[in-house]
């Protein structure tokens, strides 16, 4: 549903000119509003007497919503397209903005207008009006909604205050009036020579930041061709992303990527993709064993940086590829197939900074590489994959989305399967086929190969990481509890810590009471001990996972699928010898700071998908079992009549 603002007329009682130079002060930065981060300008031009100024910016606005959200849509800050077209002839000022960050899922339309009031010319009209309509957030429409329109009405009123203050801090530095548009005369001589250089002008203008962009390397009529379709053969949204990338593309090198980028020895070893013939419409097949790839592993020992120019340098491998087979086969290729093998794949590939990782590479392929992917077979997709896909979907143009195929357990074996898509020789062994591939098995990075903490500070990995996560601190007899309130039944809720001294118990328990106030988190959660010492256990709540023993140095990841609404809690208490756990209950807090005992160090994480949110079946996941193969240290995995979950335990 389309929502829209409309703002009664607000009156200025200064002449128009004034107004403007006021209006001008906002740029490029304006301390006065803090959400507005800054701007650069795009294009300039003017009509050739002066009287017309057109004026394209980019602006940056910080993201004022809760840290959950800014952590999800993996931004801080978005960007807005504005186009201010100045007519002083007239005595107008028309404004025009769009968002450009998340313009796939929101569509933001602003459009202002700053005129001569028509019973006084020198007062200044300012009206407003805006349009939000949300496609697709993540699951968070509605909170984005409310969040949205509560920012945009605070800014209205922001925005006049800073027209005054502005207008106010011109008065007083002595500059009261500015006087009207005058056309200047112009000779003879000039009107008959500029009217060809002034165009020539404008049109260098126009094209100076595509000109810019391109550089040397003019791109091919098959590459511009892309991005036509990519924006549905709109020519002005395609020259935009096209120019964009080209300059991307410019200040990154990419295009000597395959002459100077060596991948690491590492990946060679432990990246389990590579080439692989090609699929029966004569597309470049690539093969990717996700399922059998230690991604955490990966991010640690050689970092997300080199992960990513190896992604890219796969797909400046791709477009040559298809050159190549364009000759062999004497028709045009363009894209080419990736065959996804999910055989493995498990709670430990939603580590959080892998999957942040991952969304940053399909926004960089996406916004450089379009209409590249011909067709993705996805096979042998576990339990565990609708929930990656849930987090990960929402980011992938619905275009590239169409071109998926998924199969689940053996259904890619037999018609309908990989021989639509693939000759019967070219089918790879691990997959039934004919063809050895030697595409790289993965398998667990050895952990004396991660970097070191000064290595991935040096990389920013270890601050981006600790912003995704929550410490805590458990001390006998106080656990460390977290509640998520559930309002319906049939949501997902995922966890993802690291035990980083100690050993812990955790658990998740469920609960209709209401818990004693404690500290809280954004997205409204409480933590800290937040279970009354008078509840009884199978009485006052219930457990719904069975505990299960976390060791130091070990990283966890779970999910659960509830059953019923209330509030759900995950706790993590220390790890006693067996005979030890008398109780199932905290003790008291002082009296866990006065006792002698082991202080517990974690790093969690945890995330609710709604259910209306969730793409794929909720009972996939139901005693979720998928094993990692041999890249797990160990794998532990509970379900009873109650508990429809899984975690799995990694290092």
């Amino acid at each position: 549903m389309v929502q829209k603002y409309q703002s009664p007329v607000r009156v200025y009682k200064y002449p128009f000119e004034l107004v403007m130079a006021a209006y001008e002060k906002r740029f490029p930065t304006c301390p006065q509003i803090p959400v507005f981060l800054g701007s650069e300008v795009l294009g300039e031009s003017r009509s050739a007497d002066g009287a017309v100024h057109v004026v394209e910016r980019s602006c940056r606005l910080r993201v004022d919503a809760p840290r959950l959200l800014r952590k999800i849509a993996g931004v801080e800050h978005v960007v807005f397209v504005q186009k201010n077209v100045l007519n002083w002839r007239e005595r107008t000022l028309l404004i025009e903005a769009h968002n450009e960050t998340f313009a796939s899922r929101v569509v933001v339309k602003e459009n202002c207008s700053y005129s001569v009031h028509p019973e006084n010319e020198d007062w200044t009209c300012f009206e407003q009006s805006a349009s939000l309509d949300i496609r697709s957030f993540f699951g968070f429409e509605n909170t984005l909604e409310k969040i949205a329109m509560k920012q945009y009405t605070a800014n209205v009123k922001r925005g006049k205050e800073v027209i005054e203050h502005y207008l106010k801090e011109l008065i007083s530095q002595g500059t009261s009036h500015i006087p009207r548009w005058t056309p200047a005369p112009v000779r003879e001589e000039d009107a008959r020579s500029q009217p060809g250089s002034r165009q020539a002008e404008g049109t260098l203008r126009t094209l100076g930041p595509a000109s810019e962009a391109v550089g040397t390397d003019i791109p091919k009529d098959e590459h511009i061709l892309r991005f036509l379709r990519a924006r549905d053969f709109h020519l002005d949204k395609a020259r935009e992303m096209l120019c964009q990338s080209l300059s991307w593309r410019k200040q990154h090198q990419v295009d000597v990527l395959l002459q100077t980028w060596r991948p690491p020895a590492l990946l060679e070893e432990f990246y389990a993709g590579g080439w692989h013939y090609q699929d029966i419409d004569g597309r470049p097949l690539y093969i990717l064993r996700l399922g059998q790839m230690d991604t955490k592993g990966l991010m640690k020992a050689v970092g997300e940086e080199a992960l990513l120019q190896h992604v890219l340098s796969v797909n400046e491998e791709g477009q040559k590829r298809c050159e190549g087979n364009t000759k062999q086969f004497g028709r045009p290729i363009s894209s080419w197939t990736c065959l996804l093998d999910l055989e493995g794949l498990n709670m430990r590939h939603l580590w959080r900074p892998g999957v942040k990782a991952l969304l940053r590479m399909i926004e960089v392929v996406e916004d450089n590489y379009p209409e590249t992917l011909g067709r993705l077979l996805i096979v042998r997709a576990p339990r565990v994959f609708p929930v990656l896909w849930t987090l990960v979907s929402p980011f992938i143009n619905e275009n590239t989305r169409q071109k998926f195929l998924i199969y689940s357990g053996s259904n890619y074996q037999g018609p309908g399967g990989l021989v639509d898509y693939l000759d019967k020789e070219v089918i790879p062994d691990f997959l039934g086929g004919e063809s050895v591939c030697n595409v790289p098995e993965g398998g667990l990075v050895p952990k004396s190969l991660y970097l070191t903490e000064e290595e991935q500070e040096q990389a920013d990995q270890l601050q981006q990481w600790s912003e995704t996560y929550h410490s805590a601190s458990v001390l006998r007899g106080a656990p460390h509890e977290v509640a998520l309130e559930i309002l319906e039944g049939e949501s997902v809720i995922t966890w993802d810590f690291d035990i980083l001294r100690g050993d812990v118990v955790f658990s998740l328990y469920h609960t209709k009471q209401a818990l004693k106030p404690g500290p809280r988190e954004p997205g409204a959660r409480a933590s800290g001990q937040l279970v009354d010492k008078g509840w009884v256990l199978g009485t006052d709540y219930s457990r719904v996972e069975a505990p299960l023993v976390c060791r130091e140095g070990e990283s966890i990841q779970g999910s659960h699928v509830t059953r019923w609404p209330g509030v759900y809690l995950l706790q993590w208490q220390v790890h006693s010898p067996p005979g030890s756990m008398a109780c199932s209950l905290p003790g008291d807090v002082l009296t866990a700071l006065h006792s002698p005992g082991p202080r517990c160090k974690l790093l969690y994480y945890c995330e609710v998908l709604a259910s209306e949110d969730f793409r794929g079946s909720m009972s996939s996941l139901e005693s979720c079992t998928s094993g990692f193969s041999q890249l797990s240290a160990a794998t532990s995995s509970s379900s009873s009549g109650q508990s429809q979950g899984s975690s799995l335990v990694s290092r």
